[in-house]
Order: structure tokens, then C-alpha cells, then sequence
């Protein structure tokens, strides 16, 4: 699965990238630069912060799975202890 970003967030990747190389680098990239390092980072990093995200989401979703028992738990035949209470 390859990653993107929608036309808004690329090019807001994009002029982050220019700015970024403007204010740390030399020399500014250029729109061609910034361009091909976003495909660089998302093709060959991306993956792996993708892959990371997947991985606590699974994460926090089986705690909360554990914690349905907790949360919804009901006391099994508690009828005659119930009644013996009145």
C-alpha cells in the first residue's frame, strides 16, 4: 500500500518542506526539490510511521476490548439474592 496525501495536504507538505530547508539549509529548496524529498519521505519513511500507527491503534483498541467486561458486566443468577434483599 503506497502512502499519499490529498492535493491540500501535499501541498501544504510541500511549502512546509521549503520553509524548512529556507530556514536550516544553505540553500532553499526549490518546488522540485521539496517535491521529490515528499515522495522520497513518503515512499521509504512513511511506511514505517504507518505501520507504527497501526500498531497503537491495535494497541489501545485491545485494552478497551479488556476493559468491555468491566464496563458491562452482569451478575448471573442473582435473582434469589435479589429477592432474599427484600
Amino acid at each position: 500500500m503506497s502512502i499519499s496525501l490529498d492535493k491540500a495536504r501535499r501541498e501544504q507538505a510541500i511549502e512546509s518542506l521549503q520553509r524548512y530547508g529556507a530556514e536550516n539549509f544553505d540553500e532553499a529548496l526549490g518546488r522540485l526539490q521539496s517535491e521529490a524529498l515528499l515522495d522520497f519521505l513518503l515512499a521509504e519513511i512513511g511506511p514505517a510511521i504507518y505501520n507504527q500507527a497501526v500498531r497503537d491503534v491495535q494497541e489501545r483498541l485491545q485494552q478497551r476490548v479488556m476493559e468491555v467486561d468491566i464496563e458491562v458486566h452482569e451478575e448471573e443468577f442473582g435473582w434469589w439474592q435479589a429477592r432474599r434483599k427484600r
